[in-house]
């Protein structure tokens, strides 16, 4: 009989376990299937907070809908009746002391029709006739694998860049654009460059994918972690070992031995390494692997949950957040409107928000030691500042992903191949899955994970 471990309960490991499961009850076949958890919990970045009217979500706190539609895993764990949308409404950026509207008919801050690059507030007049050059600048030399930063600078100009898009897109993907690469972040960009001539004239062509009225994000009624719950009831001949640390792996013949911190000790035929690859690196004592793994980095990130009883109908109307443009105005990078934006998550209809601070801010240094009551002083003033709101806060939840944040440089992709091909050469049958190398949205993880699990089927069924 074969065995079959995942390391790491989160979105991944129950993912590709789900599919190993769903294969052995169809095909009847005769594997151990073992998951490994080092928490108490499993879901790993996803974690629902329950307190008082309010529902927080430590981790993330939604799915991309347009992603999550073409899969089958909502229907499959029977949470159909369950899917709740976000509300739509619009997005500010904080700049100069007030909330500025971030043009409707954007995507990512990107201008979608020259009617919103005439419109927005954000950018000089200078810096408009700027970004015209996207209908004449051409594609130039860049290839997916370069930064995203320097092609939409070489597309749009300096200013819309910095003012409009870059506060957006950095926020989104945790990291300065000039350090991100196309391929990690919008691909389809050098598409519609090479397709249409022109970003903008792109996204008019695909307008029915980026419509803004249309409800983009999805979570359920109870909370994320009802996702986490579903695959874990559909888990029924699986061990899952929680408070289970992996310690090491290493050969054994055609075998491996995995370590752990409560003494255990289980050999497997396969394994699937789903945890964050700072943890990964240190399963196995591997020169050539080490040096790759080096070279991924993380950001940081601490989120700030506060509830009010001020009614959210306070904010700007159809408003749900805005991003932080300038570093010296306030400490946040952005702020969530969550009651606003997530109808579920405020029973009586008082005022959640998320505020998030990230290593990329310059008073990050000084904020990451705070304890929980010094960071929740710095949430209520940039809330004062940027929302006139001087209310006591009826609760709080504080989540710190102290470098825990997957960060996608340039070399980012060459690294990951990298790695693929030694674990290939020198260990096969162990699988890298998960956020810290193919994506940071739980349908990516989910995929990610299905992916890994159809690799060892073909190899079991071979």
């Amino acid at each position: 009989m074969k065995t079959i471990l995942v390391i790491g309960g989160g979105i991944t490991g129950l993912s590709a376990m789900y599919e190993l499961h769903k294969w052995k009850k169809e095909t009847k076949s005769d594997v151990r299937l073992i998951l490994a958890e080092a928490s108490s919990e499993l879901g790993g970045k996803i974690r629902s907070v329950r307190e008082g009217n309010f529902i927080m979500e430590a981790g993330a706190d939604s799915i991309v809908a347009r992603k999550a539609e073409t899969m089958t895993f909502i229907k499959e764990l029977g949470l159909e009746n369950e899917v709740v949308y976000n509300a739509t409404g619009r997005s500010f950026i904080y700049t100069e002391g007030e909330l500025k509207p971030i043009p409707a008919d954007s995507v990512f801050g990107i201008p979608a029709s020259i009617e919103s690059l005439a419109r927005t507030t954000l950018v000089s007049p200078e810096g408009k006739v700027e970004a015209l050059r996207d209908f004449y600048s051409g594609i130039g030399q860049f290839t997916s694998n370069d930064s995203i930063g320097a092609f939409l600078e070489h597309c749009f100009g300096r200013e819309l860049v910095e003012k409009q898009i870059a506060p957006v897109l950095s926020g989104v993907y945790s990291g300065h654009l000039r350090d991100l690469t196309i391929a990690s972040t919008l691909p389809y960009l050098l598409d519609y460059k090479e397709q249409y001539g022109s970003i903008i004239k792109g996204f008019e062509a695909n307008k029915d994918k980026f419509k803004g009225g249309e409800r983009k994000f999805l979570s359920f009624r109870s909370g994320l972690s009802r996702l986490v719950e579903a695959f874990e009831s559909h888990l029924e001949d699986v061990e899952l070992l929680k408070n289970t640390k992996a310690l090491y792996i290493e050969k054994k013949g055609g075998r491996y031995r995995a370590g752990f911190e409560n003494d255990r000790i289980i050999e497997a035929d396969y394994i699937v390494v789903s945890i964050p690859h700072s943890a990964a690196e240190k399963l196995i004592v591997d020169s050539e692997l080490k040096k790759e793994f080096s070279k991924l980095k993380n950001s940081s990130l601490i989120s700030v949950y506060i509830g009010f009883d001020v009614p959210d109908s306070d904010l700007p109307a159809e408003g749900t957040g805005f991003i932080a443009a300038n570093t010296e105005e306030l400490s946040c990078n952005a702020c969530t409107w969550t009651s606003r934006k997530w109808d579920h998550t405020s029973k009586s209809g008082n005022l959640l928000v998320r505020l998030f601070y990230k290593s990329s801010h310059p008073d990050f240094a000084g904020i990451k030691g705070m304890n929980k009551e010094q960071l929740l002083q710095v949430a209520l003033g940039d809330i004062e500042k940027s929302m006139g709101i001087k209310a006591r806060p009826l609760v709080s939840e504080i989540t710190n992903w102290s470098d825990q944040m997957p960060n996608y440089l340039i070399s980012h992709p060459k690294s990951v191949k990298e790695m693929e091909n030694r674990l290939a050469a020198a260990y096969p049958q162990i699988y890298l899955a998960g956020s810290s190398y193919y994506g940071v949205g739980i349908p990516d993880c989910i995929e990610s994970g299905k992916r890994t699990s159809e690799k060892i089927i073909e190899a079991l069924t071979k």
